[in-house]
């Protein structure tokens, strides 16, 4: 069993930055691949970014490549997800999960541990 808490999110204006963390427990941490998706008010849930298990590959949605930035820290079980040049659009819940398979979690579809979400809303 995994368990995934999120933490950073909150208000910024646009132009800004942040950066979610999320904390792993449970079992083998470092064998997962790790992702972050989001869902805006009245939008299907959104993959954003997952970064391989052991760092070497990194998938973006193509909406964020080249502003937000994935990475993860195995001796500290956690991933972080940096965000730069925000925009009102970025605004949503953001939910990090974790998945054995990378491909499988960059599709969104039966992945198998997901966390309860944080908060980001960017003002324009």
């Amino acid at each position: 069993q995994v368990q995934l808490v999120e933490s950073g999110g909150g208000l910024v204006q646009a132009g800004g930055s942040l950066r979610l963390s999320c904390a792993a427990s449970g079992r083998s941490f470092s064998r997962y691949s790790m992702g972050w998706f989001r869902q805006a008010p009245g939008k299907e849930r959104e993959f954003v970014a997952a970064v391989h298990w052991s760092g070497g590959r990194i998938n973006y949605a193509d909406s964020v490549k080249g502003r937000f930035t994935i990475s993860r820290d195995n001796a500290k079980n956690t991933v972080y997800l940096q965000m730069n040049s925000l925009k009102p659009e970025d605004t949503a819940v953001y939910y990090c999960a974790a998945d054995p398979s990378l491909p499988t979690l960059s599709l969104g579809i039966n992945v198998e541990y997901w966390g309860q979400g944080t908060q980001v809303t960017v003002s324009s």
